[in-house]
């Protein structure tokens, strides 16, 4: 008897565990452990940045929602709706509308760039009964990824001002547009980084795309539109053709479009020129690359764009108090040669690039994919388009020791702000100096 309780003993823990174990295909396919920019959060600048902008709230709450999806395809269209939540929420905050949520100025790109890693993380460990694939798993970040940074948000009204939504259409009358044809604008923005240099970091970029995202600029020839998206610092996102998807369904249907990132201090730099080159230093992940960009169609790859911009215009017009400049220095390697050459009036014919005008990083790369779409798509005699190279975002004197510093101060705020106004100027300049691309 002795035996035969202990034999049933053992039977019942064996059935207690197989019952409290999970699905085998949870099992099978265990949470991704986080990502060199996920494992940032828990830094206290971060952590800051998020609850005195309200954002702290934001992945919990994503976490239970998350938890309570009882299948792939509900987990999607959650993923989906928070997203573009944030997003919309990112933006809203930026342009004065709803709660602040804190002391953080509204200006500030951070809330949006941490909340998004946040949410990341939680679907990275997420565990779901039903069982997650790992390429399911990369399907949802996917998704997260693509709504959060407005990618699939760019919409723009009709044609003409009296064809737009009763939004719109006041804004758009606000404008001083009437009837006429409403430009359209596209411009893209960076997240923060060199963030183990300092993680307090802001990219006037991504600031200038909330602050921007879905507003209308008055113009000699009527109103222009805006509309934006935000781009990770990441070498394999670019690789994976993360910058196509997004701006070729919209090259041909706009007025203008800039890419814009962070630069050199002090300046604003229009970039002539854009290499293909990528120099390797690191990204957000840590990771290098040091390579001939990775574009479809290599053999058919230029080793330089240009830009389509109206430089000149810009350059002698009175945008603001940072100083704009042409910039047409690049380097490279030239035809027969094997050292790099530093070009002050840009490339020599036959030559293999190294660096365009905007150096050899995501800043870069991104102008040299944009204007290559342009081209390939046709447009490179119709489509004004190039690269807009802010300062570099400063903190003011005495707040300049990562470890000691606090996360934001007056002149930070007032060198953000006034960063946004003159790319919004650039803006004008560059609309009202093209002419119109019809649909």
């Amino acid at each position: 008897m002795t035996h035969i309780r202990v034999r049933i003993g053992a039977l019942g823990l064996a059935l207690m565990a197989g019952l409290a174990a999970p699905p085998a295909l949870a099992a099978e396919n265990p949470a991704a452990p986080p990502t060199v920019e996920e494992q940032r959060l828990d830094r206290a600048a971060p952590q800051e940045i998020l609850a005195r902008s309200g954002f702290d709230t934001v992945a919990p709450e994503f976490a239970r929602a998350l938890s309570r999806a009882r299948s792939y395809a509900q987990a999607e269209r959650l993923v989906e709706r928070q997203g573009s939540r944030l997003w919309q929420r990112a933006v809203d905050r930026a342009q004065g509308r709803g709660p602040a949520g804190g002391d953080l100025s509204r200006d500030d790109d951070r809330p949006l760039y941490w909340a998004r890693l946040g949410m990341t993380r939680e679907v990275r460990q997420w565990q779901p009964q039903f069982g997650l694939t790992e390429a399911r798993r990369a399907k949802l970040l996917a998704a997260l990824e693509r709504t959060s940074r407005g990618q699939d948000s760019i919409r723009y009204p009709h044609s003409e001002a009296r064809s737009a939504t009763k939004a719109e259409a006041k804004s758009l009358s606000g404008a001083g547009s009437g009837s006429k044809k409403v430009k359209r604008i596209l411009v893209t923005g960076f997240d923060p980084f060199t963030l183990d240099r300092d993680v307090r970091i802001s990219n006037p970029s991504g600031a200038t795309a909330l602050a921007l995202d879905g507003t209308v600029i008055s113009t000699a020839d009527g109103p222009a539109r805006i509309e934006t998206a935000v781009f990770p610092v990441r070498w394999q996102d670019f690789a994976d053709g993360t910058v196509e998807r997004t701006l070729r369904a919209h090259l041909p249907h706009v007025d203008l479009f800039t890419t814009v990132s962070q630069g050199r201090v002090g300046r604003i730099d229009i970039e002539r020129t854009n290499g293909a080159w990528r120099g390797g230093f690191p990204d957000n992940e840590n990771l290098s690359r040091t390579e001939t960009v990775p574009v479809s169609d290599p053999a058919s790859q230029p080793q330089w764009t240009t830009t389509t911009l109206p430089y000149k215009d810009i350059v002698a017009a009175d945008t603001g108090r940072f100083p704009v400049y042409d910039n047409t220095s690049v380097t490279e390697i030239p035809a027969g040669g094997t050292d790099p050459v530093v070009r002050p009036e840009g490339p020599t014919a036959g030559s293999t690039a190294r660096a365009g005008g905007g150096g050899n990083y995501l800043s870069n790369e991104i102008a040299y994919r944009a204007t290559l779409l342009r081209d390939r798509l046709g447009l490179a005699g119709s489509l004004p388009g190039g690269h807009v190279h802010t300062p570099v975002l400063e903190f003011g004197a005495g707040n300049t020791d990562p470890a000691s510093g606090t996360v934001t101060d007056a002149q930070f705020v007032r060198n953000r702000l006034d960063i946004i106004d003159q790319v919004r100027s650039i803006l004008t300049v560059a609309a009202e100096a093209t002419r119109d691309v019809t649909d």
